[in-house]
């Protein structure tokens, strides 16, 4: 088998392959698991689940080709957005790897280098760079289905066993997806209405690639509806149980307004249960009356699954409809035709209850935007939403929460055309409502061609004060009821008050996190023969605040002082004892102390506070003149350093944390950092993976800076910018996991003085 790529040769040495198969995992079973998977996310999740330790789950995904010919992104996991949206469908005729692997019809590799320097994140100036990355192509019976890409944790050379263990994956999962699409392909003909779109959104005349995961029952009419893209389409045989005839043949099956078909006693009751299946995602039941036409109702039973994301966003619903009058389910009892309006009321009752427990969740103002556009707007049957927030006397949108592409450029439209309109309904202090056949100030300001067809203006006023204002679009005209319009006008209350609350938390948080970032050096102090590069990253949970620092001394023999420590804890009190710590080893440090007594005198002071919190922390010094090193460790990492090709943690015994034994003492240790190499210290949130064990996550990190290295070589000019960039690598492997639970600190130091070295 050639595999010719720009990849390291394989070799069948692999004592360099993170091989592991913890548990029952192995090859075979996986096989087998796969070959009973329903979808494309099953198969990718069982690949990750089931399959070799050493495919790492970030970065990995399944495409398979549309009517159009081209690559789309069917499954994903540990996609950044950018990646989304940037590689969410892929030319096979060009060169990347998808492309690259379907085309030559063997699987492609990148080395780590090399997803660094052929496919950057412009977003942030750097690839993931740390990351290897297999594209296997899916093909069956000389049939292209698709494309499987993997991310490996290989450091270096890909074994010939685990390329054959890749390839047995990849072809299990082809046949699993063929025989799935044969199956649809069989059940779902064309002139049936379903149709998929092109990338230049013509209807084609296949199965719609996402619908092919709902249709699966006899006589039960299938839906799918991306909730990204706001699309939605119905099977013909879903037309024919509410009652409607099938669009023509050749036509999108756009789905029908809930509103105008759903029984207006039964369209609350939908929309609070389809509000709670957003808000938790996974499977739900919904049962309801269709009116007919004639006159008379049709009993639905909607069977479905909300689909979520890697950041438990919801992403797509797909399911089933079924006529239960045709079923004849003896638990479907026949609701009465009309009744009193107190149930009507109750079902409006428990729709906004669905949306304020949703709300309730959202802690960030952010949260609040994503639960409004994630579970909200479909729950209301919204086409559109728009939320612009009060800042300093004027409304100003707030960040779209969608991934991109037309429907953020249809969202961008609409915040620029309602400015006024939205201005109106908050100075007012009243819901403005759409008409039918009446074209009063819409969300153009003048009711022309661009208005929508019905629309509803919320202003957001919480504790007398203006939060905001909020517009939600419908794509049909609609009468907005009394009981519509007080429905609406508490939800925009319960909006308003979740906004508010919001907005004070990112205040205080803002607050927090300016003070920590204020106890942290603005800048590193200039060295001569010394290049240095920091970060640091908060937490992405609770207060997003922590207690880890690092500090560049310049001491009075000309020697440098290296320090990095954690505080135990994410919240204000570990920040104020790091700025307390801080300041005490930064006093013990200038006063000449060595690494071991500075520690020890650090971990007295600790021990003295009214606290009961500990930290870890490394102190080291540096002299640029002759490289000579002495290190002090208090139960932090090891320090790497990085010399050549190789990076090798190093052998530093160290004493307990700060402040669990004030008495304690710390051995001194003494070595040398030749011109030429460099060191790294870092808090442990760097390489901690709760999804990993920690010294694998240090043997990758270790990995990735040898390739770094090779890739870089001695640095022929100034060190500081290669510095940066390795300290921006570093980072962005860290901010492309799906959360953060730890802050994060790093100092790299590089010596580039040669007298005495």
């Amino acid at each position: 088998m050639d595999l010719t790529s720009p990849w390291l040769p394989p070799s069948e040495d692999d004592s360099r392959s993170p091989l592991a198969t913890p548990g029952t995992r192995s090859p075979m079973r996986c096989v087998r698991l796969l070959l009973n998977c329903s979808s494309a996310g099953e198969l990718l999740g069982t690949v990750l689940s089931e399959g070799p330790a050493w495919i790492t789950g970030e970065g990995c995904a399944i495409y398979l080709l549309d009517s159009g010919g081209m690559l789309r992104l069917t499954a994903s996991h540990g996609l950044p957005d950018w990646a989304h949206e940037r590689y969410g469908t892929v030319d096979p005729a060009g060169e990347l790897p998808a492309a690259m692997a379907l085309r030559l019809r063997r699987p492609y590799l990148l080395s780590p280098e090399r997803t660094s320097i052929d496919y950057p994140n412009r977003n942030t100036g750097m690839g993931t760079g740390m990351v290897a990355l297999v594209t296997l192509p899916m093909i069956v019976d000389d049939r292209p289905i698709g494309v499987l890409a993997l991310a490996l944790a290989h450091r270096g050379t890909v074994p010939r066993r685990d390329l054959d263990v890749l390839e047995t994956i990849g072809e299990a999962c082809a046949h699993r997806l063929s025989h799935l699409l044969d199956h649809v392909h069989a059940s779902t003909r064309a002139p049936e209405g379903v149709r998929t779109h092109t990338a230049a959104g013509d209807p084609a005349p296949l199965a719609h690639p996402l619908l092919s995961l709902a249709v699966h029952a006899a006589g039960a009419g299938a839906f799918e509806r991306d909730l990204v893209t706001g699309e939605t389409y119905w099977d013909a045989q879903a037309y024919r149980v509410v009652g409607l005839p099938p669009p023509p043949e050749g036509a999108p099956g756009e789905a029908p307004d809930l509103s105008r078909i759903v029984h207006p006693e039964d369209l609350p009751d939908v929309q609070a249960g389809l509000a709670d299946a957003l808000a938790g995602g996974g499977p739900y039941r919904l049962a309801y009356r269709v009116l007919r036409r004639g006159g008379g109702a049709i009993r639905i039973r909607e069977s479905g699954e909300v689909m979520l994301d890697v950041h438990g966003r919801p992403v797509r619903i797909a399911g089933l409809l079924v006529d239960r009058d045709r079923t004849g389910a003896p638990e479907d009892r026949p609701r009465p035709e009309a009744g009193p309006e107190a149930p009507v009321v109750g079902a409006r009752s428990a729709l906004l209850l669905a949306l304020t427990r949703t709300l309730s969740r959202a802690i960030t103002v952010r949260d609040v935007t994503t639960a409004v556009t994630d579970v909200a707007g479909p729950a209301l049957g919204a086409a559109s939403l728009v939320l612009d927030l009060v800042d300093e006397g004027r409304l100003l949108p707030v960040s779209h929460t969608v991934y991109g592409g037309p429907r953020r450029t249809e969202l961008n439209r609409l915040a620029d055309l309602s400015e006024g309109v939205m201005q109106r309904s908050l100075a007012r202090s009243t819901p403005l409502f759409s008409e039918p056949g009446r074209r009063g100030p819409g969300p153009t300001g003048g009711g022309g061609p661009l208005t929508p067809p019905a629309w509803a203006v919320l202003p957001l006023i919480a504790s007398g004060r203006q939060v905001g204002s909020c517009l939600i679009t419908f794509a049909t005209e609609r009468v907005f009821s009394r009981d519509d319009r007080t429905l609406y006008s508490a939800f925009a209350g319960v909006l308003a008050q979740s906004l508010e609350r919001a907005r004070l938390y990112d205040t205080h948080h803002h607050r927090a996190t300016e003070l920590q970032r204020a106890m942290l050096p603005r800048t590193l102090p200039t060295v001569p023969g010394i290049a240095a590069a920091a970060r640091y990253l908060p937490s992405t949970e609770g207060m997003q605040i922590g207690g880890d620092w690092y500090d560049l001394i310049r001491l009075a023999d000309g020697k440098v002082g290296l320090v990095i420590g954690d505080v135990q804890g994410h919240n204000a009190e570990a920040t104020a004892v790091m700025g307390q710590l801080r300041s005490g080893l930064r006093a013990y440090a200038t006063d000449g102390h060595d690494p071991a007594a500075t520690l020890a005198r650090t971990s007295r002071l600790l021990a003295e506070l009214d606290t009961e919190l500990f930290a870890t922390c490394l102190y080291l010094t540096l002299d640029p003149a002759d490289g000579t090193l002495s290190a002090a460790r208090a139960g932090h990492p090891a320090p790497v350093r990085i010399a050549g090709a190789r990076a090798v943690e190093l052998d530093l015994p160290g004493g307990p944390p700060l402040g669990v034994d004030p008495g304690a003492p710390y051995p001194l240790t003494t070595g040398h950092l030749a011109a030429g190499e460099s060191l790294l210290v870092y808090t442990d949130g760097l390489v901690e993976d709760r999804e990993e064990d920690y010294d694998e996550s240090v043997h990758r990190m270790l990995g990735g800076l040898e390739l770094w290295a090779g890739r870089t070589g001695p640095f022929d000019g100034p060190a500081g910018p290669e510095l940066e960039r390795l300290a921006d690598l570093l980072t962005l492997n860290v901010t492309e996991r799906r959360s953060r639970p730890d802050d994060v600190a790093l100092l790299l130091l590089h010596r580039t003085a040669r007298s005495g070295g």
